[in-house]
């Protein structure tokens, strides 16, 4: 079992990097877990250059045999205990799980094309740093909940 992070753009604030970093060094006790940045688009005035760009670079790290899902408001939503039983499900039937954040625009028509399956963290908008916490911390907390540990509270 594999699980691949794809974010868009480089954190630069220390505080999410720490963060970031925790959630990181807690999941290596319960998956192998490959986080890959890379580079956002400059071009912050033009979408479709934008997404483009970042399509090929997101695609690039993407098999055929990727079960790939994308994290965007437009997506399903899920409790962390729905989040956890979908997990373990996607843990037993797939043999690789990606999860991409995406940039400032979201996702290409050709990404999108390419994704089995898209969730939501939230109705409400973060920051793409932000997201990265956020969903490293859910990652954990189904994890937790999986194997039964005392860290969620229902």
């Amino acid at each position: 079992m594999a699980i691949k992070l794809i974010v868009v753009g480089k954190t630069k604030e220390s505080f999410y990097c720490e963060s970031e970093n925790e959630y990181l060094k807690r999941l290596k006790k319960y998956c192998k877990l490959s986080y890959i940045t890379l580079t956002s688009s400059k071009n912050t005035t033009n979408k479709n250059a934008s997404l483009e760009q970042e399509e090929k670079g997101i695609l690039r790290h993407i098999s055929s045999s990727d079960y790939l899902i994308l994290l965007d408001e437009k997506g399903k939503s899920f409790s962390s205990r729905k989040f956890a039983e979908n997990l373990n499900h996607l843990l037993i039937n797939q043999a690789n799980i990606v999860f991409v954040i995406g940039g400032a625009f979201g996702f290409s028509k050709a990404v999108r094309a390419k994704a089995k399956s898209t969730i939501q963290l939230s109705s409400l908008t973060f920051p793409h740093h932000l997201v990265r916490t956020i969903f490293l911390e859910q990652l954990y907390r189904a994890f937790t909940i999986l194997n039964g540990e005392l860290y969620h509270n229902d």
